[in-house]
């Protein structure tokens, strides 16, 4: 197994500057980059372990706060271990800066982010993979989307409304996006009810988009997770199974 090595960076963003977490083997490179999306938690250390993990497998990987315009991460401090006693105050204070981040915003930094790695010495310059968790999972699918040229495969796991009723409802994307897809979704998850599960199949088949959407039986919104309570170790190995068989096949 490679060592990974990790480190703080500061991307430069059209509404200031983000901070990142960014992990890589050791060596100069180059290596394909791979843009994480965080969950609404946050950049914490679980994501930089998570990172670690993708990077110890060959890649660049980049962990943006995506928070960046209310602080330095954490925005909001956390517990070690966020059980369900836990959630009601995290989300109190975490709320409003979620629901602050919009589409439009989110996707202005994608741009700067993509551009961040696309320069950086340690990568390949070429298309990237993009991975999300809950909320980010939604932004993976609209990054794929917003940026086809920029992208080569996205995933995302136990994603949040990826196919509501919204007019601005990610898998709205689905005729632009030129990436390979893969979602693994969690059957226990209120966040992706059924209905939204065959939309957004319904929305990528007729579009003539690569994908396979998997649904995780007995598994929580937030199964990856394991600073939290909805982690299943199980379902958590099943997603590094698909994730790094979908980048090993389209990141070069």
């Amino acid at each position: 197994m490679i060592t990974a090595h990790g480190s703080m960076v500061d991307i430069p963003t059209p509404d200031g500057t983000a901070d990142a977490y960014l992990a890589h083997p050791g060596g100069p490179g180059p290596y394909p980059a791979v843009l994480l999306y965080m969950d609404a938690f946050g950049l914490r250390p679980h994501l930089k372990k998570m990172a670690d993990r993708l990077a110890s497998a060959g890649y660049a990987v980049l962990v943006p706060n995506l928070y960046h315009r209310h602080g330095r991460a954490p925005v909001v401090e956390l517990p070690d271990f966020i059980g369900p006693e836990d959630r009601p105050e995290i989300f109190e204070k975490i709320g409003p800066v979620f629901l602050s981040l919009t589409p439009d915003l989110a996707m202005r930094d994608a741009d700067a982010y993509l551009r961040w790695l696309a320069d950086s010495p340690l990568t390949t310059g070429g298309p990237v993979g993009v991975t999300g968790y809950c909320m980010g999972a939604g932004l993976a699918l609209r990054t794929a989307g917003t940026y086809p040229d920029r992208v080569a495969a996205a995933a995302g796991f136990h994603g949040a409304y990826l196919a509501s009723a919204a007019p601005d409802s990610p898998h709205l994307l689905a005729g632009r996006v030129a990436a390979e897809l893969y979602f693994g979704h969690a059957d226990q998850d209120e966040a992706l009810p059924p209905e939204q599960i065959d939309r957004l199949e319904e929305a990528l088949t007729a579009a003539g988009v690569r994908h396979r959407c998997e649904v995780y039986t007995g598994a929580e919104h937030g199964f990856t997770q394991a600073d939290t309570a909805a982690y299943n170790a199980e379902a958590a190995e099943r997603h590094w199974v698909a994730l790094l068989d979908l980048f090993g096949r389209t990141l070069v």
